[in-house]
């Protein structure tokens, strides 16, 4: 079996602020997203969403379900996103072929469909990575180019923070049940990815790093504003934060990072601001 899982338990707020290092990495940072020619998936109980990543190098994967749904097939109820951060692959959905090119989306309602993963060449593999959500309807499968995104220029160079986030599965271009994804990228030397951070309690978060450059990291922000705590990542893994924790980072050099979003709404501006000298 080419899938490969394990679930992570939700958290209080008040527990969680007394994990040490490395109680806080087993718990919200997914280390292996892409092991060749294996899916890799992280089923969250915060909004049940699962984190995953797709890396098809010399044979094609089918999305097969898991135990925990409890279900026929992996999509029976549930939505997906998908986001291609390796060279040209093939997602095939029942009947239909989308190809993907780097940082191109796809995003595939629920329904007993077969979903399977392949790359175009071997010697340029492709990277799926992939968000799931419990879905409540079906929405048509759709593929989405960085042309179709909804995309917005935020910060400044004098901040650290300059970057384009490109709004991909989001409402103003696509139906979905809950599912949001969409990738930002920063812009030569800008850092901080979301400052001042922010927390929306109506919807949990996951943030996948890409693009990091070897010999560079990032330090990850969580938590309640009043009590942070910090997680060191590398190039390709992915953090879940939880509806009641900020999440924000800054590298040692620009990067591009992928967010996904699960919770009751589909508001991408309900969120509360915290201001950088508000954190402790």
């Amino acid at each position: 079996m080419s899938v490969k899982f394990e679930i992570r338990y939700a958290s209080h707020p008040e527990d969680a602020a007394h994990y040490d290092t490395r109680k806080l990495r087993k718990e919200h940072l997914m280390e292996n997203v892409f092991t060749e020619d294996d899916i890799n998936m992280v089923y969250s109980m915060y909004d049940r969403l699962i984190v995953g990543g797709a890396f098809p190098v010399h044979k094609k994967l089918p999305l097969e379900t898991i135990s925990p749904l409890k279900a026929p097939n992996f999509l029976h109820r549930r939505e997906v996103g998908i986001i291609n951060t390796g060279g040209t692959g093939k997602v095939t959905v029942g009947e239909q072929e989308y190809l993907l090119a780097h940082k191109e989306a796809l995003y595939v309602g629920c329904g007993d469909r077969e979903v399977s993963f392949a790359s175009e060449n071997s010697r340029q593999p492709a990277k799926f990575y992939f968000n799931s959500a419990p879905a409540h309807r079906s929405y048509p499968a759709r593929k989405i180019t960085l042309a179709d995104a909804v995309v917005m220029e935020a910060g400044a160079q004098e901040t650290s923070n300059a970057r384009k986030i490109n709004r991909l599965l989001v409402r103003e271009v696509l139906e979905t049940c809950q599912l949001q994804m969409g990738m930002t990228e920063l812009l030569p030397g800008s850092v901080w990815n979301t400052m001042p951070a922010h927390t929306h309690l109506r919807r949990m978060e996951a943030y996948f790093y890409f693009d990091v450059q070897p010999g560079q990291a990032i330090c990850h922000f969580m938590g309640e504003p009043d009590e942070t705590r910090h997680l060191w990542m590398k190039n390709e893994q992915a953090v879940i934060s939880p509806a009641w924790s900020i999440h924000s980072a800054a590298g040692t050099a620009s990067y591009t990072f992928i967010w996904g979003m699960a919770g009751e709404n589909l508001d991408y501006n309900d969120m509360d601001t915290v201001p950088a000298d508000g954190l402790l």
